[in-house]
């Protein structure tokens, strides 16, 4: 694979997803270079095999670049080199969409569409009988959690807070408390892979998603899915649609217990984490269908065993 320009930097995650994938990388920069020292890097490094040109570009591309690469897509015969955009790219082979760094570019906005009333109609007959299976697991696991809580860490069994959904609607979430009790007022802060907040039984239900399963309330009620964006604190909402263009998108469907971002970056935590979340969100938005959310269940079915949650 070869990679034109350097609009979007690959995570060490993807580039290990695509070393599995194709056997070299390269990556060409072009800017403020000669056209012939490109045109001749990018065929050095074709050497007439069998290859992906990822056009990853921002800046203005040379005439003779465009020439070259145009020569190259339609040459009689050649069918072993493929061409593509980053953008197509990204949803082709790492299943998320792409977005700007800024506000500037707006055509995105046409790519995402709400679900259709019987996409939410079948969505919504699969979240009511998962549903009736999570509460009886509720039922089941509560005395362990509420018998390992009162010997480490006292206090209310639950944990409630403040989160976004559907149509930026604000709903209270609920949870397992997880942390030894706090104001959650004055102490905003988002939690991390080693909080010294969290108790060491809440460290366990973290890992393997024991702290969710009380949101199944939040699925009766009709907050959330089973299956969706994960609902963000309030609190963080107004700055990361401030910071991350397109991050109210995810707010046109109901956000779920587990989602594509979820289990395709398990452990993202920082701001950069949550705009590559955002790329995996609008890509279950605009892909969905059924057999994506079974491929959800089943990846979240292997993290939760793999204890891969914090």
């Amino acid at each position: 694979m070869l990679i034109l320009g350097q609009k979007y930097s690959f995570t060490s995650l993807e580039i290990q997803r695509l070393n599995k994938k194709f056997d070299t990388i390269t990556t060409i920069a072009y800017k403020d270079k000669d056209p012939a020292d490109v045109i001749s890097q990018i065929e050095n490094t074709l050497n007439n095999s069998t290859a992906t040109i990822v056009l990853n570009t921002k800046a203005k591309v040379h005439n003779d670049i465009i020439k070259y690469l145009t020569n190259l897509k339609f040459k009689a015969g050649n069918s072993s080199i493929k061409i593509i955009s980053i953008e197509h790219f990204l949803e082709e082979y790492l299943h998320k969409c792409y977005i700007p760094e800024n506000h500037n570019d707006l055509h995105y906005l046409d790519d995402i569409r709400r679900f259709t009333p019987q996409q939410r109609f079948f969505k919504r007959v699969v979240d009511i009988a998962s549903a009736l299976v999570l509460f009886v697991v509720l039922f089941v696991v509560k005395f362990k959690v509420k018998k390992h809580m009162s010997q480490q860490s006292p206090g209310s069994l639950y944990f409630f807070q403040t989160r976004v959904g559907l149509n930026n609607q604000k709903f209270t979430i609920f949870k397992f408390r997880t942390m030894h009790m706090h104001d959650t007022e004055s102490d905003v802060r988002t939690a991390t892979k080693h909080d010294d907040r969290v108790f060491e039984f809440g460290s366990k239900m973290r890992k393997n998603r024991i702290d969710e399963i009380p949101q199944v309330f939040n699925i009766f009620r009709g907050d959330i899915s089973l299956i969706g964006p994960r609902p963000e604190w309030d609190k963080l909402v107004d700055e990361y649609e401030s910071d991350i263009p397109y991050y109210n998108h995810r707010h046109i469907v109901k956000p779920g217990i587990t989602g594509w971002a979820q289990v395709m970056l398990v452990e993202g935590r920082a701001k950069d984490d949550t705009r590559q979340k955002l790329m995996y969100d609008l890509y279950y938005i605009k892909h969905y269908s059924w057999k994506l959310d079974l491929k959800i269940v089943l990846k979240t079915i292997a993290v939760i065993f793999n204890k891969k949650g914090i």
